[in-house]
């Protein structure tokens, strides 16, 4: 598992743990499972507090990403396929409404962005 955190970003450093680690469970890296570091394993491999990474897994075990046993560790949790779409459908919903805001400002049209959109997704 790899997490890469940032000091420039707005964003705490929890959230950017939780991000990272939900990506990778939703593009099937971590699958379901998979034991993830301890807390303090983490949290001395980031340079980071234990409280930080503890409050990363509460919010992944609470959002049912992740299941904790008590002595054994915490582990990626069984996904439901809808529910993984939904959650995928999510981020690219959240994606799309910052290029929705940025075009709009910008002054440009829907259909330039529609354009440039069909053209992206034909390259990738």
């Amino acid at each position: 598992m790899r997490i890469i955190i940032s000091n420039s970003s707005d964003e705490p450093i929890y959230e950017q743990i939780t991000k990272q680690i939900k990506e990778q469970i939703l593009k099937g890296e971590l699958k379901e499972g998979d034991l993830l570091p301890s807390i303090r394993g983490l949290a001395r491999d980031l340079q980071i507090s234990v409280i930080t990474t503890k409050r990363a897994y509460e919010e992944l075990e609470r959002e049912g990403f992740i299941e904790t046993v008590q002595g054994k560790g915490s582990f990626v949790a069984g996904q439901n396929r809808e529910l993984i779409k939904e959650k995928k459908l999510n981020i690219i919903e959240e994606k799309l409404s910052k290029v929705v805001e940025e075009s709009k400002a910008l002054g440009i049209s829907f259909d330039e962005i529609l354009e440039l959109l069909k053209i992206l997704y034909e390259e990738g």
